[in-house]
């Protein structure tokens, strides 16, 4: 008897697609290994082509049918051209995790070759290595008010950090539980020097942190984590931080390891887990084969992990161990690593490492 999952399939925009064919290939190839489980995909249209169509990027009839399946699979949404009239582009990514309330943003960083990465002294044999998980508060914070509707005519505008007893308890407490699971370290990123929302969220860390006396802590303000990402990145294990702090240093943790296109995502909640590339649409790039797959690969073995059946989490080891030994070899590499790999090659090699 096999055991159905039903995976929602957003391809989204620009190299969305293309990245979402190579997840979806490597899932396949996954599914062969495990014939206990069944992986039945779904595709649905969203984003900005999807706005253009028929005049909305997520139509509420598909995140109903979302809600329905056991996981999300992203590709990227939005276009640079392709904007609401208040100037801001359509954002149907966040739209996402603020409804189905994916609170919970989990960016592994975790560096593969001494070649990806532009620091000196990082990923050889013998050298340090970059392995560390940003915990990102997805649902509030400096996002909070950015629907807000806005008075016409004023000569200025505002934003609003928004920082709740009960976001910052369980996304402090998510970012614990994960750091029980690794290295047992939990840093604190905040602004809690100038800001009191920022000093709101570090009182309710430490009174979280209390609960799990074996993480050690630290606490340090988000302008000093970007020097030290680029310093010592290793001596970082779980961190903790607000919304748009998180939204940077996602990025920034991603050009340590070779870029975006290295940089797995999910997006989580207490029922619906969305997975993707923290990377965007790249429009520039978009049909051209060259775009990096990995980190769509790697989403799908976070996938499988949060799909939590003994199998599921067999296949996202397999996933791992396949993307690792891929990358262990020099020529591997795809435009944005220096190399002149296509994008499906990419993810046939990491289907035939799977063997």
């Amino acid at each position: 008897m096999t055991i159905p999952f039903k995976i929602a399939i957003l391809g989204g925009d620009g190299i969305g697609p293309e990245v979402v064919a190579e997840g979806v290939k490597v899932l396949r190839a996954v599914e062969a290994l495990l014939p206990v489980i069944r992986f039945d995909l779904v595709e649905h249209a969203v984003g900005a082509g999807e706005f253009l169509r028929g005049g909305d990027p997520l139509p509420g009839a598909t995140l109903e049918k979302m809600k329905e399946a056991d996981a999300i699979l992203l590709g990227a949404m939005g276009l640079p051209s392709v904007r609401w009239p208040n100037g801001v582009e359509m954002t149907p990514q966040i739209d996402i995790r603020e409804k189905l309330d994916l609170y919970n943003g989990v960016r592994p960083i975790h560096l593969y070759h001494e070649l990806h990465t532009p620091l000196k002294g990082y990923g050889a044999a013998g050298q340090r290595t970059i392995d560390f998980v940003i915990i990102r508060e997805n649902c509030e914070g400096l996002f909070s008010e950015r629907l807000t509707p806005r008075p016409a005519g004023r000569d200025f505008e505002t934003d609003t950090m928004k920082i709740t007893r009960r976001g910052a308890e369980r996304i402090c407490r998510e970012a614990f539980k994960l750091a029980l699971k690794r290295r047992q370290h939990c840093t604190l990123v905040d602004k809690a020097n100038v800001l009191p929302s920022m000093a709101f969220l570090r009182k309710i860390f430490d009174e979280v942190a209390r609960d799990f006396p074996t993480v050690t802590t630290d606490r340090v303000y988000v302008d000093a984590m970007a020097l030290f990402l680029v310093q010592r990145p290793e001596a970082f294990d779980v961190m903790v931080t607000e919304n748009m702090f998180g939204d940077i240093l996602s990025d920034l943790g991603a050009g340590i390891i070779g870029g975006m296109g290295m940089a797995p995502s999910a997006d989580l909640g207490e029922t619906h887990g969305v997975f993707q590339p923290s990377h965007g649409t790249a429009p520039t790039i978009a049909g051209k084969g060259i775009a990096n797959p990995i980190a769509t690969i790697l989403s799908v073995a976070m996938m499988l992990e949060w799909l939590d059946h003994p199998e599921t989490i067999r296949g996202a080891r397999l996933i791992e161990s396949a993307v690792g030994k891929v990358l262990a070899e020099p020529t591997h590499r795809t435009a944005d690593l220096g190399g002149k790999l296509p994008t499906t090659k990419m993810g046939d090699l990491v289907c035939q490492a799977l063997g």
